[in-house]
């Protein structure tokens, strides 16, 4: 249990110091390089453009290393931060020591009769000291800088010595007791700097020591990753990567604090004026979300989670544990980040993402309902076939069925009645049909299934009503295809074109129509062969029947009716004709059954030298 909780909580560390150079990330793709029709026209359009050039290499160089640091071991990644850390603090000592020794010199040049802050304690006067004068901030300071020490002599990487430990402490607090005394004015405004230069030495100190050795461990990262290519591939060195990372997680985190600080700001700025109201907040959530890649993909990460969570609900009500189906949380973040690429989402204006964003994710609450059926579908053909008795099972199951049915169209009915005609309703629809189609096909075969499974005779035209209404539903899904592809090539000619949308056609395409129709026109030209092969063979009479007395030994099913086979066996048609999808030798001597092709084409060529000679 402790070793539990241990793991837990260094997990958590490890997710919490891999956000901040997401943070870094985000707030760089933030920055613009537009310029103006006032600049281009100016002359001064070459400064303007160079540093553009400039600002654009230095927030690559930025989001490089921010990436670096983020794919950092973590016990680098924590040197990493530590330094961070001690750099910091030396940034807000500096602050801190600047503003107070500013407030002291205001404070003296004001008042003649003082010639520091020591006459007033000397003289005892608190009241001007805490009151008029700034001790207060002066207390402020010195509480802070002692914190401030505290800190940058824990986290900075150089040796620890006492006696360089004691002199960083008084170069922290140095600058709040010079401000007590008379000194100079030019003393006090130059105190801080000389103040800060002993740690941001030992910054430097820890920095060039150490560069060697940084420069050596990014050698052996490459020469590691080099070698993991070679003995395992690209694909695993990513995926090894990406479990180390724990990348979903930190994803979340991030849109998560991200998400935080945008309601603090809301809540601080918005909420005690009367046009202030939650759906404005989550409206604004939602628009402000997904502004930049890595907030789209942390928001992907989001909607992956819940569609995981969805997908397990499903499966609990289902009362399965298929842990295949499990991917329909990967599924749907990749489906949601494409159609965020490909309607170019980040680019927008807010009132145009945030039409666009709830478009994407109405099509990824259809496309949820397409993998419920992909769990769904199976389990009914299971328990159909074989004659489950658990009333429950069929009962759940029949349930979700009824769900993906009603709930597309109720869908439906809500979509036409608020929406006007555009591409955008056109597939969804579409997507909505073909999901009630599938669940019809998918009903239907179930209860055939289930009727064959109680009759006590043997159904051979089962396997024809079956492929009928199967050929049925992907005829459906493949004139849907072809109307989606369509449909796309008008988004991308007169709507909004881009390469994202153009390729994603072009699979589309390949996938679903070009491979779609090459296996349909496989299945028939197999089924018609296979009818023409079976048609062939002699059928048994009922004596034949009579005096053999036996069963099918495909389907160990009685023989009312057989098919004689060229090597004298008898099997049912219909098991002999699914026999043959699969080879044309018998199941029981493994002879050819079908030899009336090879017979008529040794007469064709007899026939032909017969002529010749």
């Amino acid at each position: 249990m402790e070793n539990s909780i241990q793991d837990r909580f260094f997990n958590f560390v490890d997710i919490i110091i891999r956000v901040p150079p997401l943070f870094v990330i985000d707030e760089l793709l933030k920055i613009e390089f537009k310029l103006s029709q006032e600049t281009v026209r100016s002359y001064a359009y070459k400064i303007f453009y160079l540093q553009n050039i400039l600002k654009f290499l230095c927030c690559t160089l930025g989001c490089f290393a921010a990436i670096c640091t983020f794919m950092l071991w973590t016990k680098h990644l924590i040197i990493v931060h530590l330094y961070l850390i001690s750099m910091g603090a030396i940034i807000l000592s500096n602050w801190s020591n600047t503003s107070t020794m500013k407030a002291i010199i205001v404070y003296v040049t004001t008042h003649e009769s003082r010639t520091s802050i020591l006459d007033d304690i000397l003289s005892f006067d608190i009241d001007t000291i805490l009151n008029e004068g700034p001790g207060f901030l002066m207390i402020q300071n010195y509480i802070l800088q002692c914190i401030l020490a505290s800190i940058f002599c824990y986290t900075h990487q150089a040796s620890k010595h006492p006696m360089l430990q004691k002199f960083l402490v008084l170069s922290f607090v140095a600058p709040s007791f010079l401000s007590i005394y008379p000194l100079p004015t030019q003393v006090l405004n130059y105190a801080p700097v000389f103040a800060a230069l002993l740690p941001m030495a030992v910054c430097n100190f820890v920095f060039w020591s150490n560069g060697v050795s940084i420069l050596k461990t990014i050698y052996m990262v490459c020469q590691h990753a080099h070698t993991f290519i070679d003995d395992y591939g690209l694909s695993a060195l990513a995926e090894t990567e990406w479990i180390r990372l724990n990348v979903p997680c930190v994803l979340r985190t991030f849109w998560l604090l991200r998400a935080g600080r945008q309601v603090i700001q809301i809540l601080a700025n918005e909420y005690n004026e009367e046009s202030f109201t939650y759906f404005m907040m989550i409206k604004s959530l939602l628009v402000n979300g997904c502004d930049t890649l890595t907030a789209l993909l942390g928001m992907t990460s989001i909607i992956s989670y819940i569609s995981y969570y969805i997908g397990r609900f499903f499966q609990w009500v289902l009362l399965t544990e298929d842990e295949g189906e499990n991917s329909i949380g990967t599924a749907s973040a990749i489906l949601f980040y494409m159609l965020a690429l490909q309607t170019g989402l980040t680019s927008l204006d807010e009132e145009s993402r945030l039409t666009r964003l709830c478009r994407n994710l109405s099509l990824l609450m259809i496309a949820i309902l397409h993998f419920v059926h992909n769990i769904v579908n199976p389990l009914l053909m299971s328990l159909s076939a074989s004659r489950n008795p658990a009333l429950h099972r069929h009962i759940r199951a029949l349930a979700v069925c009824a769900f993906l049915i009603l709930f597309p169209i109720s869908l439906l009915i809500y979509l036409w009645s608020n929406y006007t005609l555009c591409t955008w309703l056109l597939a969804a629809t579409i997507f909505n049909i073909e999901v009630v189609v599938k669940m019809l096909v998918s009903l239907a075969i179930y209860s055939l299934f289930l009727v064959d499974a109680y009759r006590s005779a043997f159904w051979e035209q089962l396997d024809d009503f079956v492929y009928i209404i199967r050929s049925f539903g992907n005829t459906v899904e493949f004139a849907f295809g072809i109307i989606l592809f369509f449909n796309g090539f008008w988004i991308l000619v007169f709507e909004s074109g881009g390469g994202i949308r153009a390729i994603m056609m072009c699979i589309h395409a390949y996938l679903n129509i070009w491979c779609e129709a090459k296996a349909g026109w496989r299945v028939f030209m197999k089924r018609r062969t296979a009818v023409n092969k079976i048609n062939s063979l002699p059928e048994a009479k009922a004596e034949q029947l009579r005096r053999l007395d036996d069963v099918c030994a495909i389907c160990y099913q009685e023989l009312h009716s057989a098919k004689i086979t060229r090597c004298n066996h008898f099997f049912h048609g219909d098991c002999l004709r699914k026999w043959l999808y699969v080879q044309d030798r018998c199941p029981l001597c493994h002879d050819i059954l079908y030899k009336v092709e090879n017979v008529q084409n040794k007469e064709t060529a007899v026939q032909q030298m017969n002529e010749s000679r």
